[in-house]
């Protein structure tokens, strides 16, 4: 059984792309396969992937009039890319799809999931309130029904695969200024630099090595930030639990060279103050926050 949590990550990630670039209706397979192509090549069967998909683009204006029914102080346009069509998928999912394999409270869940890990701080709320009000309007269908999981995606967190993980809050100093290269992903985040230590080798050469592959910038370590850790999935493997060690590295101000791989659409340089209106994960901010109290008394 393919990964549904991961398959509706894509569809989201494809939808977002769709939405933000006005694409024709045409266009919607082909992006989600490049994605699906790029973050889950081991997958197999796209057809759960495809149903979301098109499903939410075909329903589209169905479901957008209900969603401004249901959050009547917020027209679909005022509504961030990212949660509208989390709204789409979970929306789709509970009044279209086949209940048998996914229950009505699954879909929620799994938007709340969704809204939590690419949203913004209040979007896990947003979409529950959201959807828990159709739910209700629905007559709660089906509330004591749970899903068919395959069991190594059920495992509690604890137990996934570990990878550890380097990443780095770089800056550089140019006159008087001081800057962070930031790199921005698909969900619109501005986020940081970081890839994989394989095992066995040192964490701070293994994130030099990373940066100097992901910017193209030659980076001194300066001191350890902090540690982090988030869940991920794998097509086949299941869960997998990834530990992200953060460091503080200062680089020459040069130009900055993204790495043509998914995930990521843009690198920056931005001066610290402009930093201040930047959508990070929550996760990521109390890690920023305090290399830029460093460099604040440098």
């Amino acid at each position: 059984m393919a990964n549904r949590h991961l398959a509706r990550s894509i569809a989201l990630q494809s939808l977002y792309e769709w939405d933000f670039a006005g694409n024709e209706k045409a266009d919607a397979l082909a992006i989600l396969r490049r994605n699906a192509d790029e973050f889950a090549p081991g997958m197999g069967d796209f057809s759960f992937m495809d149903s979301l998909m098109l499903g939410a683009i075909g329903k589209r204006a169905d479901l957008d009039k209900i969603i401004e029914k249901a959050a009547p102080d917020w027209p679909i346009d005022k509504i961030s890319i990212i949660d509208r069509n989390i709204l789409r998928i979970g929306l789709f999912e509970l009044l279209f799809g086949d209940r048998t394999e996914v229950p009505p409270k699954v879909a929620i869940n799994e938007a709340i999931e969704l809204a939590k890990t690419f949203g913004g701080e209040t979007s896990g709320k947003f979409v529950n309130g959201v959807l828990g009000a159709v739910y209700k309007e629905m007559g709660e269908p089906g509330k004591e029904q749970t899903s068919k999981r395959n069991k190594k995606f059920d495992i509690p967190d604890s137990e996934a695969s570990l990878e550890k993980l380097g990443g780095a809050v770089v800056f550089a100093k140019e006159g008087n200024d001081v800057y962070l290269a930031l790199v921005h992903d698909i969900f619109g985040h501005w986020t940081l630099t970081k890839g994989r230590i394989e095992e066995g080798e040192n964490e701070e050469e293994a994130t030099k090595r990373e940066i100097k592959e992901e910017l193209g910038l030659t980076v001194a370590i300066k001191e350890k930030l902090g540690e982090n850790e988030y869940i991920a999935y794998d097509p086949e493997k299941g869960k997998k639990r990834k530990h992200v060690i953060y460091y503080l590295a200062e680089a020459p101000f040069d130009d900055l060279v993204l790495e043509k791989k998914g995930g990521l659409d843009d690198v920056k340089w931005f001066k610290l103050s402009d930093i201040l209106d930047l959508n990070f994960y929550n996760d990521i901010l109390p890690i920023v926050t305090k290399a830029v109290n460093i460099l604040l008394k440098k």
